[in-house]
């Protein structure tokens, strides 16, 4: 990543099933900066059973949101380390627009440029992928009719177990989960547009998930 023009914070924007974060994943081979996920830094503060942790946990078992501002308070500790020196991507964050302002002031203070990809898949692309996907009940495989499908046809190629459809990857629900991303991420895009930081839209609908990447990081380090 050429950081002749100080960090940058690469934004990642993808609706469920578009591969966010697969691409989120492969950045960092080629960006060499880390991976920040919200929700796996709410998770692994809950294991740890640390103040923040305990309470995460007591909000979400009553079954409450996590507030923006102990969300705010959770990245901004994690992109003073040392590893976050150059750069970074957040993957899942920022969600709500006090989350994104927050960010921006955050970002500013630290000399950081955002640089906001937007991956854009058709949705009738992300149902089909989805409501595809399979998972043996008995030792947890996932697989894809599609693009990684079972010897036998649903049934699971370790254990001989058949294979089920997951609740969440029915068409219905995933229609559902779309129109929710839809609403929620419709007003961050607009944000981010009009706040004139280097904004992408990539196409994810029918290419590797090598290219895309590959496209992303020559989009970051300004060599389109």
């Amino acid at each position: 990543m050429d950081n002749s023009g100080g960090p940058r914070a690469i934004i990642l924007f993808g609706p469920p099933g578009s591969g966010k974060g697969t691409q989120s994943h492969l950045l960092q081979s080629c960006l060499y900066v880390p991976q920040i996920s919200t929700g796996d830094m709410l998770r692994e503060h809950i294991q740890a059973g640390d103040a923040l942790g305990q309470e995460v946990a007591a909000i979400m078992n009553s079954g409450m949101l996590v507030p923006d501002d102990l969300v705010n308070r959770l990245v901004e500790a994690r992109i003073q380390k040392p590893d976050a020196s150059k750069g970074f991507i957040l993957d899942g964050y920022p969600r709500t627009l006090q989350q994104a302002q927050v960010l921006g002031d955050m970002l500013r203070r630290r000399g950081v440029t955002p640089v906001v990809i937007h991956l854009k898949v058709d949705y009738n692309e992300i149902i089909s992928r989805l409501s595809g996907r399979r998972q043996c009940p008995l030792c947890g495989t996932l697989y894809n009719l599609s693009t990684n499908p079972p010897k036998v046809d649903e049934i699971c190629d370790l254990d001989g177990t058949a294979l089920v459809t997951r609740p969440d990857d029915s068409e219905p629900v995933i229609r559902q989960r779309l129109e929710e991303y839809e609403f929620q991420t419709r007003p961050l895009l607009e944000f981010f547009k009009s706040s004139g930081y280097p904004f992408y839209e990539v196409n994810g609908s029918g290419r590797s998930r090598q290219t895309i990447a590959k496209e992303i990081c020559s989009l970051v380090a300004g060599k389109r």
